[in-house]
Order: structure tokens, then C-alpha cells, then sequence
């Protein structure tokens, strides 16, 4: 049992710094971190089912692990691929710097996360001022996602709009919210996407100027490998 901690053990700090040595910038991705935490996940899992099922056969552990390993690895997969063929189709490449979403050069940000891939559309470009009406170059990136999508039944997507702090708090989470909605149904492949206006409550930048204010109107898609994984994009 011991010896079984340590491998998972040094595993688990394989992955970890594997992760940590993954340089930020718009590349395909070809780290697949998804699929090595979900290969590492899976197997944890798979063993401890495995292990308790019977301590007179270990054999189950392994077994269990390997079956673990083997689902997991396919979700991370998947997630990754996902991220590297959307980034693709919307001609860009996958970025994971943090700071991507603050440069107002990239009007498209596709980034991977442990659990989803985060699609970060810039509002000038998807809509008209006061507007939920998505723009002709804003409904051919969208249709896009939306034909990807279609090799992911799996997948659960989700859209979440986004505003400076200019007019009442009211105004701009009824305008996030139709935003939103505009996005999802576009999205609607796998089920009608779960949607959520959060209007100013989660700025990227300080709402003090009219650059910063830019950044801060978005939509946001998500695509989840479960909904386990699935976050408040308001937060």
C-alpha cells in the first residue's frame, strides 16, 4: 500500500511540473495537460475502486487504475483537441498567458483550463453599441464553434455576457443577459447552452477608462467536459 502512495505520488508531481514548464503563447497547444490530469484523475480513481473492492486481490487496483487511467485520458484528450481545432477554425491560436485577455489586439482569445476550453469573444467586434444583434463577421466565428461542436455531443457549452460599469446595473445585466442568449442560440448542437448575463460584476480591468472599459465587454463561451467542472463566470 505504501509503495502504491509513493508511485501516485511521484506521478501526481510529474504532471505538476510538467505543467508548470508549458510556455504561455498563441501556438497550438501540444502539451495536452487536460489529458495527463485526466489520465492521472482517472487512475487515482480507478485504483481506490479497485482497491476497495476486495484487499485479498490487489490485482483489482490495478485493474481499476488502468481502466481509470484509460477514461480519463480521454476526456483530457478531447478537451484538447477541442481547443486546438476551435482555435484553428477562428484563426487564432490557443493562448494561456492571463494577460492575453487584456491586450486589445486579440479580439478572439481561445484558452485551456483544467476541466474546459474558455472562448473570450471582444464585444466590438460581435456587437453594436446597445446592441444584442450579433454582427455579420460575429454570426460566421459563432456558426463556426457551432459546427465544431457537432463531433462533441459530449461536450456541455455554456455563454456568459459581459459590460463596462457605464449605465444602471440593471440596464447592463438585461443587455448581458440578451447577449448572451444571442451567442447560445447559435450554440444549440448539444442542447440549449446554459446562459448568464453578469452585466459588470466580473471586470477584467478597472472600469476607469475607455480602452479598459472595452476590455471589460465580452462573451465568454465555455466548453465543459462535465458538469462537475462547470464554474460561475459571474465570479
Amino acid at each position: 500500500m505504501k509503495k502504491t502512495k509513493s508511485l501516485i505520488a511521484g506521478a501526481l508531481a510529474s504532471v505538476i511540473l510538467a505543467g508548470c514548464y508549458n510556455s504561455p503563447g498563441l501556438v497550438e497547444d501540444t502539451s495536452y495537460d487536460r489529458t495527463k490530469t485526466g489520465v492521472l484523475l482517472g487512475a487515482i480513481a480507478g485504483a481506490a475502486i479497485g482497491h476497495n473492492q476486495g484487499t485479498h486481490h490487489k490485482k483489482n487496483a490495478v485493474i481499476g487504475g488502468l481502466l481509470g487511467a484509460a477514461a480519463g485520458g480521454a476526456i483530457g484528450y478531447s478537451l484538447d483537441k477541442q481547443a486546438n481545432e476551435v482555435a484553428n477554425a477562428l484563426g487564432t491560436g490557443v493562448n494561456n498567458d492571463p494577460l492575453a485577455a487584456l491586450d486589445p489586439n486579440h479580439s478572439i482569445v481561445v484558452s485551456k483550463h483544467p476541466g474546459y476550453v474558455k472562448i473570450m469573444f471582444r464585444d466590438k467586434m460581435m456587437f453594436a453599441t446597445n446592441s444584442d444583434r450579433l454582427q455579420p463577421q460575429a454570426r460566421a466565428k459563432v456558426a463556426k464553434v457551432a459546427q465544431l461542436l457537432r463531433r462533441y455531443p459530449q461536450t456541455i457549452v455554456a455563454v456568459a455576457g459581459f459590460t463596462d460599469d457605464r449605465g444602471s446595473y440593471q440596464y447592463n445585466q438585461k443587455l448581458s443577459e440578451r447577449r448572451a442568449k444571442s451567442v447560445a442560440s447559435m450554440l444549440t448542437v448539444n442542447g440549449y447552452p446554459a446562459t448568464r448575463g453578469c452585466s459588470e460584476s466580473a471586470p477584467i480591468a478597472p472600469n476607469d477608462t475607455p480602452s479598459h472599459r472595452a476590455l471589460n465587454r465580452r462573451v465568454e463561451v465555455y466548453l465543459f467536459a462535465n458538469r462537475d467542472v462547470m464554474i460561475d463566470p459571474c465570479r
